[in-house]
């Protein structure tokens, strides 16, 4: 046997090398005017599947509901079914599908494909195809060269699919599921893991900002350390003695329903904490000030959303002439500078690097200018870290954030402040504490790509014969796909033939009974 499949091309004696076409219908999805369509479900509304909710396997999140005239009964998703993302905007999310487990009260997008194996076959054995690494690959192929985002129809049915004999497929469907079922354990249990990492993130942040870290260091230091307040009230004369206008004295914060600090800690807002610039808060041009008509080829680097999110400020190719940057550098962007996303994913935040490509920032991002006489910058962002749920629940709506539009918000948010060289010691022990946490979680990761390996490999070697021993006494796959194709033939011609009106009364009158 491993003679016949030691060249990819080549089968086990009994399978047959198919397409899609011959052993599953693929049915288009539902098209509806957006007008019609509702986030909640109502009355004579039903569900709709869309490529958010393809992940794997299918989710039931964010569905969308629409008129149940707009979706056939052909439409409503069973037990089975193989959900396909035909369109995306993303060439990395085309072709991404996963099987239904259950039957499904709903249907699906038009810019979804649904996969409906016959019943002739091992339906589970046709969802694993879709799955394997053997379907990814026909993705890719179909997909180099060319930016595809979509997936026609011929290019699902026309998907060679290898077809091993019946009793073939229900061993190799057992196989893979004892073995998934294995493997799921261990899954499962690194990422309860990866959850008590992030459970202990939280405590040590949540301790850091209590005092608790450096309840031993501050004692033999405690007179070494410039309470805070002593310290904003010397930068507040200096800022006084600088200013040619009038001083502008901050409100008082109210502190009375906030927990105790330690001795020399206080707890201010961001106005406290930033730098004397009038643009030490500042939150990226919006509207006409900044559009793609304006960049150039190169020039002054327009700063994305994407450089906070992933930390990288070399990503990114926008930038703008010297005549706009001089126009928008109240946006420019300087070394130890801390930017924040704000809109999508908000909150994350990221400190600009040393020896960065001069520029501004874009609309997405908000830029904070720290004094750092009386702040660390670091300390600000393991602080900001610990206080991100709170920061994010917008208080006058009571639900998370997903833009900031300004920044009145942050402004109020009070922050426990110790003092400068205690807030160093801080930094110290918090990345002590939490390297420990990213080494751990390091090897969790590395385990959790390596069993998406073995699954791919499990899948691999399925659809090469090489999972589940061969029995040559099985009818081969020809003969079951002889029967396929005889009943297909059957179903179609019965779908062209017109019923034949009882004797006597002609089709006319039968419509209009």
């Amino acid at each position: 046997m491993n003679s016949e499949i030691s060249s990819p091309s080549r089968l086990p004696k009994g399978w047959v090398r198919t397409t899609v076409s011959e052993v599953a219908s693929l049915i288009r999805g539902v098209s509806y005017p957006k007008e019609e369509s509702s986030k909640e479900a109502k009355a004579g509304y039903t569900p709709i599947l869309r490529a958010n909710n393809i992940d794997g396997e299918l989710n039931f999140n964010e569905l969308v509901y629409v008129p149940r005239k707009r979706v056939n009964d052909e439409q409503l998703v069973r037990a089975f079914d193989i959900l396909i993302a035909m369109s995306s905007g993303s060439k990395d999310l085309v072709g991404k599908a996963a099987q239904a487990n259950r039957d499904f009260d709903g249907g699906f997008g038009a810019f979804c494909g649904l996969v409906r194996p016959t019943q002739e076959i091992d339906r589970k054995f046709a969802g694993f195809f879709f799955r394997s690494p053997n379907y990814r690959s026909e993705i890719s192929r179909l997909s180099s060269g060319v930016n595809i985002n979509n997936l026609r129809r011929d290019h699902i049915e026309s998907m060679p699919i290898p077809l091993p004999p019946l009793p073939q497929q229900h061993r190799i469907v057992s196989k893979i599921e004892e073995l998934s079922t294995k493997l799921d354990a261990g899954v499962e249990a690194l990422k309860k893991i990866k959850a008590q990492l992030n459970r202990y993130r939280k405590s040590v942040l949540k301790y850091a900002f209590e005092g608790k870290l450096t309840t031993e260091w501050r004692q033999p230091h405690k007179d070494q350390l410039e309470p805070v307040s002593i310290l904003l009230d010397r930068m507040k004369e200096e800022r006084k003695k600088n200013l040619k206008a009038k001083y502008k004295e901050l409100p008082p914060l109210d502190t009375s329903d906030l927990p105790d600090l330690p001795d020399g800690w206080g707890y201010f807002t961001l106005d406290y904490l930033v730098s004397s610039d009038k643009n030490s808060i500042r939150r990226g041009p919006f509207g006409s000030a900044i559009k793609k008509d304006f960049f150039v080829s190169y020039g002054y680097k327009v700063y994305e959303q994407a450089n906070v999110i992933r930390n990288d400020f070399d990503r990114g190719s926008y930038f703008i002439d010297d005549n706009k940057f001089q126009e928008l550098n109240s946006f420019e962007i300087k070394a130890g500078d801390v930017l924040m996303s704000c809109s999508g994913t908000v909150g994350k935040l990221a400190v600009v690097p040393e020896r960065i490509q001069p520029g501004v920032i874009n609309q997405a991002l908000l830029k904070i200018t720290l004094e750092t006489q009386v702040i660390d910058t670091r300390y600000f962002v393991y602080l900001f870290g610990a206080r991100i749920d709170e920061i994010m629940l917008d208080n006058t709506r009571g639900s998370a954030m997903v833009n900031i539009s300004s920044v009145t918000h942050l402004r109020r948010v009070p922050f426990p402040i110790a003092p400068l060289r205690e807030q160093h010691k801080i930094v110290e022990e918090t990345d002590r504490y939490l390297s420990v946490a990213d080494e751990i979680e390091e090897t969790v990761d590395q385990s959790l790509r390596q069993a998406e390996k073995l699954r791919q490999s499990i899948l691999k070697h399925a659809f090469e014969g090489k999972l589940a021993p061969q029995d040559p006494n099985d009818e081969p796959a020809e003969k079951l796909l002889e029967r396929i194709r005889v009943e297909r033939a059957k179903q179609q011609a019965q779908t062209r033939t017109p019923k034949r009106s009882p004797r006597g009364t002609s089709t006319n009158q039968m419509r209009l009974v």
